[in-house]
């Protein structure tokens, strides 16, 4: 190497490492929520969620983006599942849920809070990956059949994620 090569040195903002910490957890719980047995293949709780719900809260929607898109990819990478099938229907989930996440940040939150963003974010997730699964993968009109199911899972979820998120935000002071 020349000795009058530079070095160029990348110097994380603090937006930066906060972003960090954020997808490190969301990470975590996609990791953990993988472990757990399914008994309905893409019925998970969502535990990552509380995370992107707190994100939201805090910092706005761009920042819940990137630790959203964050925590798909390197979750996948890490389960050995990018580019799967599995990949793709987290992908569309995720992008279905920040765009209502998006479209709802502008109501007041003494109109919307927590529960109801997550309870909205968890039915815009499910019906993406329903969507794509249909397009895609069951090029079969039966697997709406299996719908009720999955939207009691996302309302059931939703809920319960939502009551997590507004406690720690309470709790936290946001």
């Amino acid at each position: 190497m020349d000795a009058t090569a530079r070095q160029i040195e990348v110097r994380p903002s603090p937006r930066d490492r906060r972003l960090a910490r954020y997808a490190a957890a969301a990470i975590a719980a996609s990791l953990v929520e993988a472990a757990i047995p399914s008994p309905l293949p893409g019925v998970k709780p969502g535990l990552a969620n509380i995370i992107i719900l707190l994100v939201l809260s805090r910092h706005g929607w761009r920042d819940a983006a990137w630790v959203n898109a964050l925590r798909v990819v390197a979750a996948s990478l890490l389960a050995g599942q990018f580019l799967a099938p599995g990949f793709f229907l987290s992908a569309c989930g995720a992008l279905c849920s920040l765009a209502v996440l998006g479209a709802l940040s502008t109501v007041p939150s003494r109109w919307l809070g927590p529960v109801g963003l997550s309870v909205a974010a968890a039915f815009a997730h499910m019906s993406g990956q329903l969507l794509l699964a249909r397009l895609w993968l069951v090029p079969h009109d039966g697997l709406f059949n299996l719908a009720p199911v999955f939207f009691a899972a996302a309302l059931l979820f939703g809920v319960v994620n939502g009551v997590v998120a507004a406690r720690l935000l309470r709790d936290n002071g946001a």
